[in-house]
């Protein structure tokens, strides 16, 4: 998700939380610390979601890269057995 489309849309939910808070509520203190919360939610959500790609990414690329080893050491193997008949 880029972060302009993130931005959007976290004003959108804090919007509607705080005017729901609103009128369930009719105080402003609730609505307040309320959508203060969900905001910090949110942050810690998205925190997460970046830190989980990051982590899926550097897995992948570990992963690519075994196995370009694993085909060297094949290859090289294969010369070796190939070069003692």
């Amino acid at each position: 998700m880029h972060f302009r489309v993130f931005c959007r849309v976290l004003l959108l939910v804090l919007c509607n939380n705080a005017l729901a808070v609103y009128f369930l509520s009719l105080s402003i203190r609730k609505v307040v610390v309320t959508t203060f919360v969900s905001w910090l939610l949110l942050q810690v959500a998205y925190f997460g979601s970046v830190l989980f790609l990051v982590w899926r990414s550097s897995c992948a690329q570990r992963g690519a890269q075994r196995a370009v080893h694993c085909q060297k050491v094949r290859y090289q193997s294969q010369e070796y057995h190939e070069g003692d008949e």
